[in-house]
């Protein structure tokens, strides 16, 4: 015999469904990026790469509804941005902010799957940890392909803020440094790692592997010097970009 709801449960019930869209809707605008100012963001993109390429380089700018999009076309192969989701983590967080750039051969073969992440973010039919998986397939099917020669992907912003190392932990840093294609690369391969200012690996053994070489004390000081008004317009816009002390060197 089929057992009867409670008329006062059942007419409960009935709201469920809206009550379960509205609570979806509200995490997702929780998690939905803001536009941040197009010439706060074009110069904060163009403040990854050393001020000779900027002129001649490729700005692509982030609409949170559609993903990222050209705001200025460059002519030397370069090309620049700020990434806002770090899908390795698996979450969608709104504070991440990390200017990178990189050359011809990274724009072909690196650069689309930032582009995919952003455009999968906006579409809202994914969660992070969805995109996580998803992203974790592609890199391992070889979906994205690694770079076919050496070339180099400036990160030589005044501040980043990202993931510090591993932990979900997010802070403002200030790590000006230069990365460099190294597919496969192993810290064994340039004698290990270094944290006196010397070479590192990111992404050991991964096809996304890169050799990192920090600023050295002397530019890392200019480049915080000229960056000074940028530097204002970034803590003046949200206070979470002012670098925190562990954040200040690698």
């Amino acid at each position: 015999m089929k057992q009867k709801i409670p008329f006062h449960l059942s007419k409960s019930l009935r709201f469920l469904p809206a009550l379960i869209i509205i609570i979806i809707s509200s995490q997702c605008l929780a998690q939905k990026l803001e536009k941040m100012p197009v010439d706060l963001e074009t110069d904060f993109a163009l403040s990854s790469m050393p001020p000779h390429v900027r002129g001649g380089a490729t700005v692509y700018l982030l609409d949170p509804d559609k993903g990222y999009y050209i705001g200025r076309q460059g002519t030397n192969g370069f090309i620049c941005f700020v990434l806002r989701t770090d899908w390795e983590f698996g979450e969608f967080r709104t504070d991440v902010a990390t200017p990178i750039s990189y050359d011809a051969e990274g724009a072909k073969t690196i650069w689309p799957s930032y582009a995919d992440v952003e455009e999968m973010r906006a579409s809202g039919k994914y969660s992070g940890p969805q995109i996580k998986d998803i992203m974790t397939d592609r890199f391992k099917n070889g979906y994205y392909k690694v770079p076919s020669r050496p070339g180099i992907s400036y990160m030589i912003a005044p501040i980043m803020r990202s993931y510090d190392g591993s932990s979900p932990h997010v802070i403002t840093m200030s790590i000006p440094h230069y990365m460099f294609y190294a597919p496969y690369a192993r810290e064994a391969d340039i004698g290990g790692n270094s944290h006196d200012g010397g070479p590192l690996v990111l992404g050991e053994g991964k096809p996304e592997a890169y050799i990192i070489i920090p600023a050295g004390v002397t530019e890392k000081a200019k480049i915080l010097e000229e960056s000074k008004d940028l530097l204002k317009r970034l803590t003046d816009y949200r206070a979470y970009f002012k670098v925190e002390p562990k954040g200040s060197h690698h």
